[in-house]
């Protein structure tokens, strides 16, 4: 089964670059992502720019509108995703528990992989 993990709110990178420790976490979620990788288990995945790069589309009366800023209401900032390939829910979320990014994660599954 195929789940996405959305993970929480992240510095812009020259943020980062300026706070070791977030350099740190970094470095940490580098190799969550390549030991996982290797293991077959994340399958896609990236991080995203800060919600002040986003684009949202809003529908009203059956009219599309078009306005930069944040995406859909949220009360943290997603920073990234990955996609994985898993036996079932347990196991994405036992993946999800060694996240050392610190933030909260997401997991959801993907519409029609069963």
């Amino acid at each position: 089964m195929k789940y996405v993990l959305l993970f929480g709110g992240t510095m812009e990178p020259e943020e980062r670059a300026k706070n070791p420790e977030m350099a740190a976490a970094y470095e940490r979620i580098g190799r969550w992502f390549e030991e996982y990788g290797r293991a077959g288990k994340i399958v896609g995945g990236h991080e995203l720019k800060g919600p002040h790069t986003a684009t949202t589309v809003r529908f009203k009366d059956g009219t599309a509108m078009v306005t930069d800023g944040p995406f859909i209401e949220s009360k943290e900032v997603i920073g990234g995703y990955a996609e994985v390939e898993v036996a079932d829910l347990d196991e994405a979320l036992e993946i999800a528990k060694t996240w050392p990014g610190q933030t909260s994660v997401e997991v959801r599954p993907v519409v029609g992989d069963a």
